[in-house]
């Protein structure tokens, strides 16, 4: 079993930046869980579908929504078994919950989501 737990969230002005973290815990093996599988930042605005964000695999490829890229950035830290998402230039479109997630094979595991909030 996989936990995962956000942080970082907040209410920021327009043009400002936040880093949202992912902590996870629990383990597949002896393997960092980030360093296998698929993990990604989703978000979801109200009345809105949840989307995909930025996504970054086992091997390090990423992969962004073309509405934030060049503003944001997904990283991890292996050793640390925690992903971030470091969001620059933050627009109030921006506004969202903001969830991490995790997939390998058949298991997709959520975090419970942290809020963040751009004003204008």
């Amino acid at each position: 079993q996989v936990q995962l737990v956000e942080s970082g969230g907040g209410l920021v002005q327009a043009g400002g930046s936040l880093r949202l973290s992912c902590a996870a815990s629990g383990s597949y093996s002896s393997s960092s869980i980030f360093s296998i599988g698929a993990a990604g930042w989703y978000r979801q605005a109200p009345g809105k579908q949840r989307e995909l964000v930025a996504g970054i695999l086992s091997g390090g490829s990423t992969n962004y929504a073309d509405s934030v890229k060049g503003r944001f950035t997904i990283s991890r830290d292996n050793a640390k078994n925690t992903v971030y998402l470091q969001m620059n230039s933050l627009k109030p479109e921006d506004t969202a919950v903001y969830y991490c997630n995790h997939k390998l094979g058949p298991s997709d595991y959520w975090g419970r989501g942290t809020q963040v909030t751009v004003s204008s």
